[in-house]
């Protein structure tokens, strides 16, 4: 048992979490966390708080941000925004088929050891030697380009899904797990590429978390099958296993209706029949 809280490098971007240790950051505050290239500025979306889990492995706060610390990190900004405006603007001249995702700036620890890596993505591989050349004597500084798939640009970019939260991939997926087709059946979702791709135009990844409650549906009947309500014989025209429910078109006058999955499940009515007689 110990404390921990959450942090976040961007607003509504993926949560960081992290032991407090002797500090006690509230939401809004600017906290110091440790990162390879030093600390940097991050802003906690989760007050420190006791929870139950192990928190022996997680990473400690370097400190609360001050003043000099908020300055250091307006500057990177305004540097990442000042290479991302020239990468676009020399990508256009060049008529490379890029386009510039994110950036990131940072400062090294001796006078002019300074590193922009710039993230983009293309339909295919480019050469982008002379653009890097341009880059850096527009920047003053060393500067790397790094090709981004779909999924990491999604990832970097954030975004809302179709179910209206924030894309899973920008906020706590830390790994992309393969997703298929096969899943999307199993689920009786629309084949239809606009109704089951995400934000980065591949498979919903969400197709994967819910696939295992599907694929254990062995006992729902079949679209199409005739069952017994309490209402009358019907026939199935969905089944929803999160909820253990199934929709019925009713055979006498037509109308549809959601069903327990009990209602209609033959070994429940044989048990319920036996127990009557």
């Amino acid at each position: 048992m110990g404390m921990l809280c959450a942090v976040s490098f961007h607003r509504y971007g993926r949560l960081y979490y992290f032991d407090p240790g002797e500090f006690r950051p509230q939401v809004g505050d600017k906290v110091l966390v440790p990162t390879d290239e030093g600390p940097e500025v991050a802003e906690c979306v989760w007050a420190a708080q006791w929870t139950s889990d192990d928190t022996e492995g997680f990473p400690r706060l370097a400190g609360l941000a001050q003043a000099e610390d908020l300055r250091r990190d307006e500057l990177l900004r305004r540097r990442r925004a000042e290479a991302k405006v020239a990468a676009k603007r020399l990508i256009r001249e060049h008529d490379l088929p890029m386009k510039v995702v994110a950036v990131d700036h940072v400062r090294g620890a001796a006078e002019g050891d300074e590193r922009s890596t710039i993230y983009f993505t293309a339909p295919h591989r480019v050469d982008f030697r002379s653009l890097v050349r341009d880059l850096g004597a527009t920047l003053h500084c060393r500067v790397e380009l790094r090709q981004l798939s779909a999924r990491d640009s999604a990832r970097v970019q954030g975004g809302i899904g179709s179910c209206g939260r924030d894309l899973c991939c920008a906020t706590f997926l830390t790994d992309f797990e393969p997703v298929t087709i096969r899943m999307a059946k199993d689920q009786d979702l629309p084949l239809n590429p606009l109704r089951i791709s995400g934000a980065c135009g591949r498979l919903m990844c969400c197709l994967k978390f819910e696939h295992p409650l599907y694929s254990g549906s062995g006992a729902y009947p079949a679209a199409g099958q005739r069952v017994e309500t309490p209402a009358g014989t019907a026939k199935v025209v969905s089944r929803h296993p999160p909820s253990e429910t199934v929709t019925v078109r009713q055979i006498a006058d037509g109308s549809i209706r959601r069903c327990a999955l009990s209602d209609v499940c033959g070994s429940r009515q044989a048990y319920e029949s036996r127990d009557r007689d």
